[in-house]
Parts: structure tokens; C-alpha cells; sequence
């Protein structure tokens, strides 16, 4: 009997079913991954993808601006354009370093260097203007390229460069008001995130967010430019004509307390950066003019005479003197400490002298102030006691800060160490105490203020993107009675009209002030024939309304004294001073 054979599985159809399986496994897969994909972590590649494709880019806010009080530009900010190079396409980087720097003043052998370094970008020179980087790039040399950059100027120039300070290269404060009000002034940089394609161009209907910069406050200073200009002027000729090292001058007004001028000589540029005076370069006095340092408000000296000012005040203020008291046989030499004037170190030791010699007389208060007597000052601080004395000198603003918008602000020194018999005397007339040029001039100030001390400032107002505000600080204090204002503003105008300041009187105006000369200290801590001469006084004196201090360093011998290098200065600046504010004349002066 025959078997039947099972039927056999065509292998076509075999393959077919394989394939057909295969193909439902892939769409599963497909259709497991695209579930995964488009569901459970849509969410997270999404944001994956986005942040691929997101570009984020700072926004730099727009640097404030600096006006004087008359709103003329002290300081702006303007678009540059810096050159670079990309070293591994410049064919020639020798040719380059020796061309291009040769044509924009740049160290040929340092750019040179830069150029064969290991690096991918060089600069060129930054923050040229665009006349001047576009005829480098004119020349078409490979791998030199250009992106504009916001630069800072200085309209003023050298005029207000004590006043303005500078930026460095970054736009980032290094000195004066740059650098004081530097955080405000910068702003608050912003930042635009948008979407890119892979060619780095922007997808137009993609994510986009912008935080806009919010663009530095401007500062209303208290300078007046041209009066600033004009004491500047009247700085520099005074170094010239008295040989001096350096000359500076503050303008304030009496009852504000605002800086109108700050100014000396030498000068500087703010945008080189560099002093405009070559002997600035060696020596102590070099050192500071390398730093642009300003003295008016950092500098300290021993004032000399400028200083009874405050020893008579107090004395008038205390009730031990009037100013007709007469003080008996006031010698010129007066000595504190036995065998102290037959010292070689004389004042050091407590021998003290009046100026010029003169037989010894009766002298009133007021004459004593009037012809400057050393001797006679002390015998009238001597019934003050040394405490008394100094607690008016510190009521005065000296030995401490005044709190003025400047950086590096100097506190001077009161020197009463303990042990130290003669130090009230050597205080008593401006020796033993160290002050700035504005600690005076404010001291001054509070005698034409009735008084009343102000906090001297260079700022008004800031102005942002809410609008102007004041700037707060401003403090007041009494330091001696209207009373007593007033009697000492006469004294100082009678050493104009009969003393030591006769160089200082303007023409149609009665002003008033105080000369002063003080010897420097050499390097051996003993004093040397070099003074420090200095002129501070008041005007119009029935209602004063402008304090102008005056230092000249290290004039030359016949120009040592106040009366002869700083007074005249005073009254070149009191004068312009007067007529910028408008002040009629008097009828009074020289």
C-alpha cells in the first residue's frame, strides 16, 4: 500500500512571510520609537534641539556721559573701529608689522612678535576712527580685519582731565570721576537669545528674546568750563613764571559746597593717557605726574600760615580774645624750649620766628593776623590751651576726610604725639598739621558761610533712564558762630588791604584772605629752604559767595612766599570767577 507524501512549504512563499514579519517587527519598532520620540521625550528633545540651534549674545549698554554745569560734554562715548589680524592668513607679517604699525604708530617689533605667536587673532590698534581704519583696510592685506568698538573721548581734553579722570582701553574707570561713579556710569548689560540656522543665520520665525541694555547715567558735574580753563591757564603761567614744580587751584561756592574749578599744572592728556610736561618723568614730582595724580584733593603739605585762619577763629570763638586785644611785647623770635634757637634744627626744636625780623612791640589780635606773626599767633593760642586748639582744627575738617566724590581722598595729618611740648605751637601756625588744598578751601568756605561747614562735590546730579536725581551726601555742620564768620572775614580782608596779601586784591571787588608759606620737609625729616606757597581767601567779603584756594610747589627762591607766587594767582582766578557768576563789583579792591 502506497504512503501519501506531506505536502511541501514553497520556499518563495517562506521568504515572503519572513519578509512580511520582518517588516511588521521594523513598523513596531518604528512605531514604539516614534511613540517614545513624540511622546514620553518630545518635551526634552525639543528643548535639546532649541538649545543646539540658541545662540546668546551680551548686549554692552551704552556708557553715561559727563556734562559741566553749563551742560557742555566732558565725557561721551563713540563707535571706533579696532584692526585685527588672523596670523595664519597673513602672507607677510613682517611687511605688515613694519607698514601698517609704522602708519598707526605702533611698535613694530612687538606687533611683529605678536603676528608669529601661537595665537589665531592679533590686534592691530584699537579704537581708531573710521577714516583711519578704513585706509588700512583699503590696502586690502590678507588677514586684516575690522570690528567697531564704543570708544571714550574727552571733548574738553586736558582741560578737565583732574576733574573727569579716564577710562582704560576696556571703557573700565582708572581715575576721577570715571572711576568714582564707574558702576553707574557703565550701566547694566543686556542680552538677546534668538535661534540659528547651521549656516549662522538667524531663523526668522524662531525664538527670540531681547533684554535690552540699560544704558549708564549721565553726570551734571559742578564744574564750570570755562572757568576751569581759565584757572588752568592761570596755573600753568604760574609755574612758568616762578620756576615751580607744580601749581593747583580749587573754586568752590561758599554755600554749596560745589567744586566750580579743580585744576593744576601740569596737565595731562585723558585719552593718551600721558602727561603733557617731559620733566615730569624722573624723580618723586614725576612720579606723581605719571600717576595723574590729583594733589588738590589727595596732595597733603604743611599749610603754614593759612592755618591761623582756625587759631584765631577759635580764639575769637572762645571769648579769650577780641580782635583789638592787644597782646604785650611780641617779639620776632619766640622760644618754647630751652637753648632751642641757638639749635641748627631751630623750629623743629621750638624756636620759633616771625618772618621778617622786627623789634619787639605791643600788637593787637588783628595786627598779629595782618602782618602774619608766627610769634604773635602762638602767644594768642597759648590761652586756648592744645586741646581746645585741636578740637577746633578737627571741627575745621582737618585730620579727616570731606567726603568729596573723588577717589584716594587724603585726611591729612594732625601730628600731636605724645611727649610732643611744642606741637600746639608748630599747630598754631600751620606746622605739625598736614592738609589737602580742598580741606582749606572748605575750611574757608565755612568762614564766608557764617559758619557753617558744607561737604564740598564735584556731582549735582545723575540723570537715568527714570530721570534726574540728586546726589546725596551733602552735609552741613557749625563750626563757629555767624559772629565770629564775620569778624574773621574782616581780619582776612585786611591783610589784602595792609598785610602779606596785597597781590591778591581784584579790581572793583573787597576781598579777603590768607598768605602762607610753609618749608618742605627734605629726606632726612628735617625742613629744607623749599616751600610750599599757598593763597586762600573769600569774595565779594560783605557776602562772600566763592572761596579760591591757591598752592604753588616749590617755586623758586624769590617767589617762596605766598604773597609772591600764589597770591597773584588768587586774584587772576577770583576775578574770572566773579564775573562768570555775574557778581557786581563793589566799588572796592585795587
Amino acid at each position: 500500500m502506497a504512503t501519501a507524501n506531506p505536502p511541501r512549504t514553497h520556499p518563495t512563499k517562506v521568504r515572503i512571510a519572513l519578509i512580511g514579519l520582518a517588516i511588521v517587527v521594523a513598523w513596531g519598532v518604528m512605531a514604539y520609537r516614534l511613540v517614545q520620540i513624540q511622546v514620553f521625550h518630545a518635551p526634552a528633545l525639543a528643548e535639546e534641539g532649541l538649545s543646539q540651534r540658541l545662540v546668546s549674545r551680551p548686549l554692552a549698554p551704552q556708557r553715561g556721559k559727563i556734562f559741566d554745569r553749563n551742560g557742555e560734554l566732558l565725557a561721551m562715548t563713540v563707535e571706533s573701529q579696532s584692526l585685527f589680524a588672523v596670523p595664519d592668513q597673513v602672507e607677510e607679517p613682517l611687511w605688515l608689522a613694519q607698514q601698517v604699525g609704522g602708519l598707526l604708530g605702533v611698535d613694530s617689533d612687538a606687533l611683529y612678535r605678536r603676528l608669529t605667536s601661537d595665537t589665531n587673532f592679533v590686534y592691530i590698534k584699537r579704537q581708531l576712527d573710521g577714516v583711519e581704519a578704513e585706509r588700512i583696510l583699503d590696502m586690502e592685506i590678507r588677514g586684516v580685519y575690522s570690528h567697531p568698538e564704543p570708544a571714550r573721548i574727552y571733548p574738553a581734553g586736558q582741560v578737565a582731565a583732574h576733574v573727569t579722570g579716564f577710562v582704560n582701553i576696556d571703557g573700565v574707570g582708572q581715575e576721577g570721576l570715571e572711576l568714582v561713579y564707574d558702576p553707574a556710569l557703565t550701566g547694566v548689560p543686556g542680552r538677546a537669545e534668538f535661534e540659528r540656522a547651521l549656516d549662522g543665520t538667524p531663523i526668522l520665525q524662531g525664538h527670540s528674546d531681547i533684554t535690552p541694555a540699560v544704558p549708564g547715567v549721565d553726570l551734571n558735574t559742578t564744574i564750570d568750563l570755562p572757568l576751569q580753563y581759565q584757572a588752568q591757564e592761570a596755573c600753568v603761567d604760574a609755574v612758568e613764571r616762578t620756576g615751580a614744580a607744580n601749581c593747583w587751584v580749587v573754586v568752590m561756592a561758599v554755600e554749596t559746597g560745589e567744586i566750580l574749578a579743580l585744576t593744576g599744572a601740569p596737565v595731562f592728556d585723558p585719552v593718551q593717557r600721558q602727561t603733557l610736561d617731559p620733566q615730569c618723568e624722573g624723580g618723586p614730582d614725576g612720579a606723581v605726574c605719571r600717576q595723574f595724580s590729583n594733589f588738590a584733593v589727595r596732595g597733603s603739605y604743611e599749610p603754614g600760615s593759612t592755618q591761623k585762619l582756625i587759631t584765631v577763629a577759635a580764639a575769637l570763638e572762645e571769648g579769650v580774645v577780641e580782635i583789638g586785644t592787644t597782646i604785650p611785647w611780641v617779639s620776632d623770635v619766640l622760644e618754647l624750649r630751652p637753648e632751642a634757637c641757638r639749635s641748627t634744627d631751630d623750629d623743629l626744636f621750638g624756636c620759633y620766628r616771625d618772618f621778617k625780623p622786627h623789634e619787639a612791640r605791643d600788637m593787637t589780635v588783628a595786627e598779629i593776623f595782618t602782618r602774619s606773626s608766627n610769634v604773635g599767633t602762638i602767644r594768642v593760642a597759648e590761652s586756648l590751651g592744645q586741646d581746645t586748639l585741636v578740637d577746633y582744627i578737627e571741627r575745621f575738617g582737618l585730620g579727616s576726610k570731606t567726603g568729596v566724590d573723588y577717589t584716594a581722598e587724603s585726611a591729612g595729618l594732625l601730628n600731636f604725639e605724645a611727649g610732643c611740648e611744642t606741637c600746639w605751637a608748630s599747630a598754631a601756625i600751620g606746622y605739625s598739621v598736614a592738609v589737602s588744598p580742598l580741606q582749606m578751601a572748605a575750611a574757608y568756605a565755612a568762614i564766608g558761610n557764617d559758619g557753617t561747614w558744607v561737604t564740598p562735590h564735584l556731582v549735582s546730579t545723575q540723570v537715568d533712564v527714570d530721570g534726574q536725581t540728586e546726589v546725596a551726601g551733602i552735609e552741613t555742620r557749625q563750626v563757629v558762630s555767624a559772629g565770629t564768620a564775620l569778624l574773621m572775614r574782616e581780619l582776612l580782608a585786611g591783610v589784602v588791604e595792609r598785610g602779606t596779601g596785597e597781590s591778591a586784591a581784584v579790581e572793583g571787588y573787597r576781598v579777603g584772605g590768607k598768605t602762607g608759606t610753609a618749608n618742605k620737609l627734605g629726606e632726612d625729616g628735617r625742613y629744607i629752604d623749599d616751600t610750599r606757597a599757598s593763597f586762600v581767601g573769600l569774595a565779594p567779603i560783605s557776602d562772600p559767595k566763592l572761596v579760591v584756594a591757591v598752592v604753588v610747589d616749590t617755586p623758586q627762591f624769590e617767589f617762596r612766599t605766598g604773597g609772591a607766587a600764589a597770591a597773584p594767582v588768587f586774584s587772576e582766578v577770583m576775578e574770572q570767577a566773579l564775573h562768570r557768576l555775574g557778581i557786581s563789583p563793589d566799588g572796592s579792591g585795587g
